[in-house]
C-alpha cells in the first residue's frame, strides 16, 4: 500500500511553497485531475461499448430516453 500523508500535512506543506510554487502546484493538480477524468472516461466508453457488444443493451433516440424519464 502507498505511503498515505494527512490531508492536513500536505496543506500545511503547500502553505510553506511560495505563491509562484503554489500556483504551478495548482496548475499541475489541475491537468492530472483533468488527465484522471479522460481516462474514466475511456474506459467508461470502452466498457458501454461492449456491453453493446454483447447485447446488454440497444441504441435509443433521445426522444425514447425522454419518454422513458417521464413515465
Amino acid at each position: 500500500m502507498k505511503n498515505v500523508i494527512p490531508f492536513e500535512d500536505v496543506l500545511e506543506a503547500a502553505d510553506r511553497l511560495s505563491m509562484e510554487e503554489q500556483e504551478t502546484l495548482i496548475e499541475i493538480l489541475h491537468r492530472r485531475m483533468i488527465e484522471h477524468r479522460r481516462a474514466e472516461l475511456a474506459k467508461d466508453i470502452q466498457d458501454a461499448q461492449q456491453e453493446l457488444r454483447e447485447g446488454c443493451c440497444r441504441p435509443i433516440t433521445p426522444e425514447e430516453i425522454m419518454k422513458e424519464i417521464v413515465s
